[in-house]
């Protein structure tokens, strides 16, 4: 029953044994993990899976040497202390602080926005404001696609390879491919993505066309604002805000968590999100949010040449948030977006940290 492959896990592992059998053994990689003693036909428990893809393997024992044994592959794990809670946001006045001075130190226009996913403490600056989206809407295409399809892509198949494609590499042609298998076309199948981020509560986005082809405490709430807005014309747009609710969704599904979802977005299912998330730990766009945190981060970035961004989840063994950056500067941007996101990420995990550790003593 669990876990299942291409996916993440936060380490449970359940599922039903032969008639007869008096014990299970888990091994992870081939080293045993587990032996337990049965007391029936099913079983379930926690274990700590290595942050990579693993083989979990569970064999039952029965009397007179017998035994039978399932194996599943392409396990992504996740520590226990990543497992979100679905609390309230509120603000955490000292990271608002750091935040703002990272932010106004950056030469353009820049929207942030983190929030532990234990606690809900965070922070934002100018989190309402609208940048241009770039690839970082690839992460909508991607709900998009699985809520309509029944179970995961089939390894192999042409939706699988796409997916993969514009995930992995953020291939547009592969984005483009997706949205006209979702409506026909590409302007079809942008209607279709803005009709589900609608339904997720995305209210500043929109996913315009095609991609060009590939060369509860009384606590303050975190403030969404907008503090200044980039000059752009037609095109796909998001905010800091929609984008770090969209991946703050799609992990709180991953552990079945969150709000109940609109009836045009139900297909997409906790299996959909932990297959996603497992997609996102196989990014290779380094040196962004993840560039000075430990863990493992889960995310989708986008960039123009006005415009860089990145959007996702950081896990590390002490906790998890979410984490969104967009820069923007008319004169083009580069490696100082790639800092901010960084210097953010780092210091959302140093107070989470400090933070969590304190509430533990």
């Amino acid at each position: 029953m669990q876990p299942a492959p291409r996916e993440v896990s936060f380490g449970a592992v359940a599922g039903w044994v032969p008639v007869g059998s008096k014990r299970i053994v888990v091994r992870v990689d081939g080293r045993v993990a587990a032996d337990r003693k049965l007391a029936g036909r099913h079983f379930s428990l926690r274990l700590a899976l290595p942050a990579r893809d693993a083989a979990v393997t569970v064999t039952a024992h029965a009397d007179g040497g017998r035994r039978s044994s399932a194996t599943v592959t392409e396990v992504y794990g996740l520590p226990a202390a990543a497992r979100p809670t679905g609390a309230v946001a509120h603000e955490d006045a000292a990271l608002a602080r750091t935040v703002r001075r990272l932010a106004g130190g950056f030469h353009g226009t820049a929207g942030v926005y983190v929030e532990d996913m234990r606690t809900g403490s965070g922070a934002a600056w100018n989190a309402r404001a609208r940048f241009p989206a770039g690839s970082t809407l690839k992460l909508a295409i991607a709900v998009t696609v699985l809520s309509r399809l029944e179970g995961k892509p089939a390894p192999g198949s042409r939706v699988d390879s796409l997916m993969s494609s514009m995930l992995t590499v953020s291939d547009n042609e592969a984005a483009n491919a997706l949205e006209t298998w979702l409506a026909g076309s590409t302007s079809a199948g942008s209607a279709v993505v803005n009709e589900v981020m609608t339904a997720l509560g995305l209210r500043d986005s929109l996913m315009y066309g095609g991609y060009a082809r590939s060369l509860a405490a009384v606590r303050p709430s975190i403030p969404l604002r907008i503090e200044s807005a980039p000059a752009f014309g037609l095109g796909k747009y998001s905010t800091a805000a929609d984008l770090s609710r969209l991946a703050r969704l799609i992990y709180l599904r991953a552990a079945g968590r969150g709000p109940g979802l609109h009836p045009s977005v139900t297909g997409f299912t906790p299996a959909d999100a932990r297959h996603l998330l497992w997609r996102l730990a196989r990014v290779r766009d380094h040196g962004k949010l993840d560039r000075f945190v430990g863990g493992t981060v889960l995310h989708k970035a986008g960039w123009l040449a006005t415009a860089r961004h990145d959007n996702g989840i950081v896990v590390w063994g002490g906790g998890v948030f979410v984490a969104t950056v967009l820069t923007w500067n008319a004169g083009g941007v580069g490696f100082a977006s790639d800092v901010l996101a960084g210097r953010v990420a780092q210091a959302a995990q140093l107070r989470f940290r400090s933070a969590n550790f304190a509430q533990r003593e």
